[in-house]
């Protein structure tokens, strides 16, 4: 029997190797059998998984089928022309997390991050090893490493701002990104982008938690119809990955698409929260 890495406390290396186990099944796996996979007792299984899914394996397997993605496109699209035109962009509320952002100037973009100080943590997360990175204004980075690793991530994020000055320190971090991953609180965002990347990430935040739109629908949220293709690499350049959530954009046929940080990622974080939006509304 594997021991289970009870150094992390949100246990995503558990559910990342349930999500492999049911991705190989034909069916849904029982609980015995899957914790059997896992190598873990049944109880021990169900205690870390439900804790992280909000649901039981059982159920947490229904959002992770291929289908799914396009039964969140029927059923869970988010009409973004109404969000933005009701003032639901700008400050948001994700649950109990409310956020506030503010963008970088166009000129301080231009230099690379030049002037600028950058302090990161590598911590723990709901879904794998995290990196976050932080100016004195907020939140600016926030990437995840299970698929990618750990050095390409960090060079990922640095090369966003590549002038910028960057000093490992978690006692900067902590305070911005524990609300994050708790879903409760108060953080602020330091978007860093040029202006069309800033337009497309405020539209991202407005989709809710447990919706999903495309990229076409984003394009014409902001008032470019025809640039869906540019939306998507302003998708893939969004700094701060969960709360800009980009893995609520779908291909317009319902596809998964891509996701910077990987697709297992992706399919955890949309399962996740569909599970959690049905535990919160269930009578």
């Amino acid at each position: 029997m594997r021991k289970d890495q009870t150094d992390d406390p949100y246990h995503f290396s558990v559910i990342r190797r349930a999500i492999e186990e049911i991705d190989r099944a034909d069916a849904t796996l029982p609980l015995d059998d899957l914790a059997q996979r896992i190598g873990l007792s049944p109880a021990h299984f169900q205690r870390l998984f439900s804790a992280w899914a909000g649901v039981s394996p059982k159920r947490y397997q229904q959002y992770l089928t291929l289908g799914q993605a396009r039964r969140l496109l029927s059923e869970r699209h988010s009409l973004l022309e109404t969000a933005l035109a009701t003032g639901l962009s700008g400050p948001s509320r994700l649950h109990d997390l409310f956020l506030r952002w503010e963008a970088m100037a166009p000129g301080d973009v231009a230099r690379g991050g030049a002037g600028l100080t950058i302090r990161h943590a590598t911590l723990p997360s709901p879904f794998g090893e995290a990196i976050a990175m932080v100016t004195e204004r907020g939140l600016c980075g926030l990437a995840f490493t299970s698929e990618t690793g750990h050095a390409a991530a960090m060079a990922d994020l640095v090369a966003r701002w590549p002038h910028a000055r960057y000093i490992e320190d978690p006692a900067a971090v902590l305070p911005l990104v524990t609300p994050v991953f708790e879903a409760r609180g108060d953080t602020r965002l330091h978007m860093i982008g040029a202006p069309f990347q800033i337009k497309v990430w405020e539209a991202l935040l407005a989709i809710p938690s447990g919706q999903v739109t495309t990229y076409s629908d984003i394009a014409r949220a902001i008032g470019a119809p025809r640039a869906a293709r540019a939306v998507g690499t302003a998708v893939g350049r969004n700094p701060v990955s969960l709360l800009i959530p980009c893995h609520r954009v779908l291909r317009r046929d319902g596809a998964l698409g891509g996701y910077h940080w990987g697709l297992p990622v992706k399919r955890a974080m949309l399962a996740r929260e569909s599970a959690r939006n049905e535990a919160l509304t269930a009578p």
